[in-house]
């Protein structure tokens, strides 16, 4: 039901959700393809690290170490060319019409638009700027005295229950509570089911098995927004 004359906000998760691939996955699989890595080693793990994260398993201060290991070694001006050329080979060509018109549609009907997503912010805000939308709440991470990252996360992870409490805090920074809003947040992922759980519209969106079953039994929308482009 919506709440009349409250501000509208409309959260995404990203990855399977507004892009049909996963971006932290598809960085690790294209820093092996420009040689930052070991291939066989680097893969083995991204592997391991990407199946916790399905099962709903996965230890994220570990796998950012892991994830970030590349960049910090490289330095800020060449990881920021390494992600223009990933943004061109990898993540422009995964952008899909449909995305980008739903996101459209809210930012038309004047609701504000954040994207919510566990993956860090180094690979992400690119992307989201890419999708049109200003507002991001990703992994942040810790910067060193250098001004550089390192390796660890800063303030609490936007990974399941983190993900309400940074929207939580989102909101708090703006002078606004859950009641004072009329919030949707589309989402592919049974690990967001605590803020799908938590908003007033919850919107499967080319839900994994899991969340299609829950969606199902509680009658939520469910949006397959890929498929029904194709």
């Amino acid at each position: 039901m919506t709440r009349v004359g409250r501000p509208r906000i409309t959260f995404f998760d990203l990855d399977h959700t507004l892009l049909p691939i996963d971006s932290d996955y598809a960085w690790g699989e294209f820093t092996q393809a420009i040689g930052w890595c070991d291939r066989g080693e680097f893969k083995r793990r991204n592997d391991e690290f990407f199946a916790h994260y399905q099962a709903g398993t996965l230890d994220v201060h570990d796998y950012v170490r892991f994830a970030t290991e590349a960049v910090r070694r490289r330095g800020p001006q060449a990881a920021a060319e390494a992600h223009e050329r990933f943004m061109r080979e990898v993540i422009r060509p995964a952008v899909r019409p449909a995305a980008l018109e739903l996101v459209r549609k809210h930012l038309d009907s004047d609701d504000e638009v954040l994207i919510v997503t566990a993956t860090n912010e180094f690979v992400t805000a690119p992307i989201a700027r890419e999708l049109g939308v200003a507002h991001l709440i990703a992994v942040e991470l810790e910067r060193g005295s250098d001004g550089w990252i390192t390796g660890e996360i800063a303030g609490v992870p936007s990974m399941r229950e983190g993900k309400v409490v940074r929207v939580g805090q989102w909101l708090e920074s703006r002078g606004l509570d859950w009641l004072d809003i009329d919030s949707t947040f589309y989402s592919d992922s049974m690990n967001d089911l605590p803020l799908l759980e938590k908003v007033d519209h919850p919107v499967a969106t080319n839900p994994d098995a899991r969340l299609r079953t829950v969606a199902l039994e509680r009658g939520w929308r469910i949006l397959d927004l890929f498929t029904e482009q194709e």
